[in-house]
């Protein structure tokens, strides 16, 4: 059986195609069906007089979101996406359903959300998360050539990664508690330390009571840690990674992103690499011209992030933050404690924090020191401690967040849009 997006290859040849119906229209004498398959989408046309009555007949009356199998020729046609159009000679029915409820008219956003399982099958979600599955592809493909390993990492965990961060508590039959992971950074070092380069890929939860367009309690990340890597190491491995990713993006999604009328001229400075840097302290500076001022040590909210990037084509790194303004495991510079060597990377056009990665402290009296100044339990944190016992060595790592990633690359208005099933303060089903 052939699929739309191998058609282009049977140019001329009459295929069997199994297909959903999208939409159709006809004109006298001519019907057009458009039909999606899991692979494309594809216009096919069929004409009265060139098939009998009853399915010429048959065609103009199906429904939206029918099954069939279609037989066809596959003629050139340079108005389509792909290239071709599909000449119908025969209809075979697998299902006729009454009154789906997408139609071509205008949903609202929360009517579409209602319906996310059907509304997957559509354009934009398609398009969407057909990129989703090549970022994540091409995310596990840029660490194996580069001899990193897979670490499986647990969801349940003791206490937190940060102490910054809402967390989801667990009853552990009244007996206990337990939260759900917001990272799992602290067992990638383990991995680190046992296999040198490791990255972990999973789910992530956090329990923030945010509704903006950037925050889902549920959401996705890759936390590669690598052995004896330094701070401006990790930002070149996340230059590398992302500048790669977008590039494959570009290479391998181009009927996808034109799907989604995604303009490219916004990627393309990103594929190249060359991401500026600049330093926390100079960020203020710029941020204080632009009327946004902040204090010494504050974080930055996303009209700061967004003002920041604006004046770049491409995503910037912003490094050396204040100490105290970060998690108690970044590394302090050795002739300045007052900051430590992270780096937070954020994208153009408003999209923000995409990336946060720092040197790992490896010294054992000063993680000690920290885990005390930020009052974390030092009992569930013995283990990670060991870390530092027996072998210690500088290390480094960072989190790249899947849909705020996408979000970028697609130009999305929402990270909603580029996860199947979206998690939110305000949405738990379907």
């Amino acid at each position: 059986m052939i699929s739309i997006e191998t058609l282009k290859a049977h140019l001329g040849k009459t295929v069997d195609l199994n297909a959903w119906v999208t939409r159709v229209r006809s004109s006298g004498k001519i019907a057009f069906l458009q039909l999606r398959d899991g692979t494309g989408f594809i216009q096919s046309v069929i004409v009265k007089n060139e098939v009998p009555e009853d399915v010429f007949a048959l065609a103009k009356g199906l429904n939206q979101e029918t099954s069939l199998k279609v037989r066809g020729e596959v003629r050139q046609d340079d108005r389509s996406p792909l290239g071709v159009e599909l000449g119908i000679i025969s209809l075979e029915l697998y299902q006729s359903p009454q009154d789906y409820p997408i139609t071509p008219k205008e949903h609202g956003v929360e009517f579409l959300f209602d319906h996310r399982h059907l509304h997957l099958r559509h354009r934009k979600p398609w398009a969407t998360l057909r990129i989703r599955d090549e970022l994540e592809r091409g995310m596990h493909d840029f660490f194996s050539d580069r001899g990193f390993i897979r670490f499986d990492v647990p969801l349940f965990m003791s206490t937190a990664a940060e102490d910054t961060t809402n967390l989801f508590e667990i009853d552990l039959f009244g007996e206990d508690k337990a939260y759900l992971s917001q990272s799992g950074q602290l067992y990638a070092e383990a991995g680190a330390m046992a296999f040198g380069k490791v990255y972990t890929f999973g789910p992530t939860f956090r329990a923030e009571k945010s509704k903006t367009r950037k925050h889902l309690l549920e959401f996705w990340m890759i936390e590669p840690e690598v052995a004896f890597l330094d701070h401006q190491g990790n930002m070149q491995l996340q230059e590398d990674m992302l500048s790669y990713l977008v590039k494959r993006i570009l290479d391998k999604k181009a009927y996808e992103l034109e799907l989604l009328e995604r303009d490219l001229t916004k990627l393309e400075p990103a594929s190249q690499g060359k991401f500026p840097r600049i330093t926390y302290d100079h960020a203020l500076e710029v941020l204080a011209k632009k009327g946004l001022g902040l204090e010494w040590g504050e974080d930055f909210g996303a009209p700061h992030e967004t003002a920041l990037g604006e004046d770049y084509d491409r995503p910037i790194f912003i490094e050396a933050w204040p100490t105290k303004a970060k998690a108690f495991y970044m590394q302090p510079f050795e002739n300045d404690p007052d900051r430590v060597k992270c780096a937070d990377l954020i994208a153009p056009d408003g999209y923000g924090e995409l990336i946060g990665g720092s040197e790992r402290i490896h010294d054992l009296a000063l993680l000690e020191q920290r885990i005390k100044e930020h009052k974390l339990p030092e009992a569930a944190l013995k283990w990670y401690l060991d870390l530092r016992r027996f072998g210690s060595v500088p290390h480094s790592g960072f989190g790249i967040g899947i849909e705020r990633t996408l979000a970028w690359i697609v130009g999305a208005d929402h990270v909603r849009e580029v996860i199947p099933f979206p998690r939110m303060l305000t949405r738990m089903e379907p």
